[in-house]
C-alpha cells in the first residue's frame, strides 16, 4: 500500500502574510504537518508542493520532497483539487510507482495530532469508502434565512447541546482520498463519509485569531500538584494549590494525593479537578513516567535529596512549595512565601511576593476602621491542629455577657475541624455564629472590625482586606512566618498552645477599646501589594523567564 502525503504551502498569504513559514511556538507553521506526515508509519512519502523559494529551503529541512509549483497553479482563485493531482503525478514519476492512496494535509492545521491522523488513515483503510474528509462536531441551534429574508430554525425541537444530534463542520485538517478519484478538478469519490477530529484539533488559521489560539494551544503544559490535607498537617497546601491551578486555566492540571489523606482528599473531589489517587512515593514516581508532565509542583513538607532527584530524572521542571529539606537544593525552584529571606540560594524565592491570594481578594477593598468594634472574625484554617478555635469559642462566649458589649462572634471553620466534637456550635443567645467550610469568606472579612487567627496564609488575606489581626501559632514551623508582626499590622502572641485565656482576653479587650492602634494596624497592612503574587508564581511554574 503506497500513501502519499501532499502539503501544499504557496507563499502569498494575505491574511497572515507568509504565515506557512512563520514561527508558532518556536518552529515554522509548515512543521507541525511535516512532523505529523513523518510520524505516521502508514505514509509511504511527504511532499510539499511550493511556489517560495523559502518554504521550499525549510521544507527541504524538515526532510520533506519538495515540488514546484507553477504559477499558474499559485493564484489566489486557484482551488486545491489541480495543485494536488499536480504533486502526484510529480512524485509518482519521481519514485516510479503508482499510489493507492492520496493525503491533503493543510499547514494550517498546527494543533492536529499525529495520533488522530494515523487513526483515520487506519478507519479510511478499513471502511471501504472513496474519501474521507475531516470533521468536527459542533452541534448548535442554528438558524438560516430565505430569500424573502426570513429567518427559520434548522432545528425541530431545542434541546441541550449535548441533546442534540451531530452537526459536522469540515476542518482543513486532512482529505483522504483514493487515487483514482485524484484528478484536476476534482479530489471527491463517490462514497465519501467524515472522520471526527477532536474539536481542539480542528482549527485552521485564517486570522490573527486564529494563530492566538494554536500558539497558546501548543503553549499548554501538563502540571501535575503533588499535596495532602489532614488535621495534623492542616489544609493550607491543599487550598494554595488549588489557588495555583485556578489561575492556571489553558494548562492540563493534575492533582496527586494519598488516599489515606481523605479530607484533602474530598476538598480536590470538590474542586471538578482531575485526581490520582497513591499510597506511596513509588506509586506517585509510577504515575509520573506514564502520565509525562511538563512541571511538577510539589507542595509537602521538608523532601529529602533523593526524593527530588528522582522527580528531577521523571519531570524537566520540579518546583517545591515551603520546602525546607534538602531536596529543595536539587528543585529547579522553591517558592516560600511564607518565610523571609529564608535562603540565597538563586533557586529560592521566598517572602511576601510570591503570596498567592485567591481571586476574591483581588476583586474586594478595606473598608475603614470604626470607633465601635461589631464584629469579630476567628479563623484558625481548614483543620485547626491545635484547637485553638475552642479556646477562643470559650471566650467568645462570655465576652458580651463580662463586658456588657454586643459584639458578635464569627468563628469560620474548615471541613477539615470536627465542630460538634469540640462543643464549638452556634450560639445566638451569646451573638456567636458558627460557619462551617465558607466558599467565599471575603463576605465576612469585610464586615470584620476585628479578626483572631493562626500564623498560616490566612494573615496574608487579612492583609489584603486591612483586618487588625491578633495571632496564634499552630506549631513552632508556623512561628517561622516572620510576616506576621506588629511591623505589618499583626498583634503577634506567639505559639497559641502556650497563650492562656487569660491573655488572649485582654489583649482583645484592649484592642477592642483602641481605634487608634486598629487604624494603624490597617495602615500597615495595606501599604503591601500582595496581589501580584500569583503572576510571578505562575511564572516561576512555567519558567517564564519574563521574571
Amino acid at each position: 500500500m503506497n500513501i502519499l502525503a501532499v502539503i501544499p504551502a504557496r507563499g502569498g498569504s494575505k491574511g497572515i502574510p507568509r504565515k506557512n513559514i512563520r514561527l508558532m511556538h518556536k518552529k515554522p507553521l509548515i512543521y507541525y504537518a511535516i512532523h505529523n506526515a513523518q510520524s505516521c508509519a502508514a505514509i509511504t512519502d511527504v511532499a510539499v508542493s511550493t511556489d517560495d523559494e523559502e518554504i521550499a529551503a525549510i521544507s527541504a529541512r524538515y526532510g520533506a520532497e519538495v515540488l514546484a509549483r507553477d504559477a499558474e497553479l499559485a493564484r489566489d482563485a486557484t482551488t486545491l483539487d489541480p495543485v494536488i493531482y499536480d504533486a502526484t503525478l510529480q512524485m509518482e514519476a519521481k519514485r516510479g510507482i503508482a499510489y493507492d492512496v492520496v493525503i491533503t494535509l493543510q499547514p494550517t492545521s498546527p494543533l492536529l495530532s499525529a495520533e488522530t491522523l494515523s487513526q483515520a488513515i487506519t478507519s479510511f483503510l478499513a471502511s471501504g469508502c472513496d474519501t474521507y474528509i475531516s470533521a468536527s462536531n459542533q452541534p448548535h441551534l442554528a438558524w438560516s434565512k430565505g430569500e424573502d429574508g426570513t429567518v427559520y430554525p434548522l432545528y425541530q425541537k431545542r434541546l441541550n447541546r449535548q441533546q442534540l444530534p451531530p452537526n459536522y463542520v469540515e476542518a482543513g485538517a486532512f482529505f483522504i482520498t483514493k487515487r483514482q478519484f485524484v484528478v484536476a478538478d476534482s479530489r471527491m469519490g463517490k462514497s465519501i463519509s467524515v472522520f471526527e477530529i477532536p474539536e481542539n484539533e480542528a482549527v485552521d488559521i485564517d486570522t490573527t485569531a486564529d494563530w492566538i489560539v494554536c500558539e497558546q494551544r501548543l503553549s499548554r503544559k501538563k502540571i501535575v500538584f503533588r499535596a495532602d490535607g489532614y488535621r495534623q498537617l492542616g489544609m493550607g497546601h491543599i487550598y494554595h494549590c488549588l489557588t495555583l491551578a485556578y489561575n492556571l486555566t489553558g494548562h492540563e492540571v493534575m492533582f496527586v494525593t494519598s488516599k489515606e489523606h481523605t479530607e484533602g482528599l474530598e476538598k480536590i473531589r470538590q474542586s471538578h479537578f482531575p485526581y490520582h489517587v497513591i499510597e506511596s512515593d513509588a506509586e506517585f514516581f509510577k504515575f509520573l513516567g506514564d502520565y509525562r508532565p511538563d512541571v511538577v509542583v510539589n507542595d509537602c513538607l521538608d523532601t529529602s535529596a533523593r526524593y527530588i532527584q528522582k522527580l528531577k530524572e521523571l519531570v524537566p521542571r520540579v518546583v517545591t512549595i515551603e520546602d525546607l529539606g534538602e531536596g529543595s537544593r536539587y528543585a529547579d525552584a522553591v517558592i516560600n512565601a511564607l518565610y523571609e529571606n529564608l535562603d540565597e540560594r538563586k533557586n529560592v524565592y521566598s517572602g511576601k511576593d510570591y503570596v498567592c491570594l485567591r481571586d476574591e481578594f483581588v476583586a474586594e477593598t478595606a473598608h475603614p476602621v470604626r470607633e465601635q468594634v461589631k464584629n469579630i472574625l476567628i479563623v484558625f484554617g481548614g483543620a485547626d491542629p491545635a484547637n485553638l478555635t475552642a479556646k477562643m469559642y470559650r471566650l467568645a462566649t462570655r465576652y458580651n455577657a463580662h463586658y456588657h458589649t454586643d459584639i458578635r462572634f464569627v468563628f469560620m471553620t474548615g471541613s477539615a475541624y470536627d465542630c460538634e466534637a469540640n462543643g464549638v456550635v452556634t450560639r445566638e443567645d451569646k451573638n456567636v455564629c458558627v460557619l462551617r467550610d465558607v466558599k467565599r469568606v471575603t463576605t465576612y472579612m469585610h464586615q470584620a472590625d476585628l479578626a483572631v487567627t493562626s500564623q498560616g496564609r490566612t494573615v496574608f488575606e487579612l492583609a489584603c482586606m486591612g483586618v487588625p489581626a491578633i495571632v496564634m501559632a499552630q506549631n513552632e514551623r508556623e512561628q517561622l512566618h516572620t510576616f506576621a508582626q506588629m511591623s505589618n499590622g499583626f498583634l503577634n502572641l506567639g505559639l497559641g498552645t502556650n497563650v492562656s485565656e487569660d491573655t488572649l482576653e485582654k489583649t482583645l479587650n484592649w484592642l477592642i477599646n483602641t481605634p487608634a492602634i486598629r487604624r494603624e494596624m490597617q495602615q500597615l497592612m495595606l501599604r503591601h501589594d500582595l496581589q501580584a503574587g500569583i503572576e510571578r508564581v505562575k511564572k516561576l511554574i512555567l519558567e517564564d523567564t519574563s521574571l
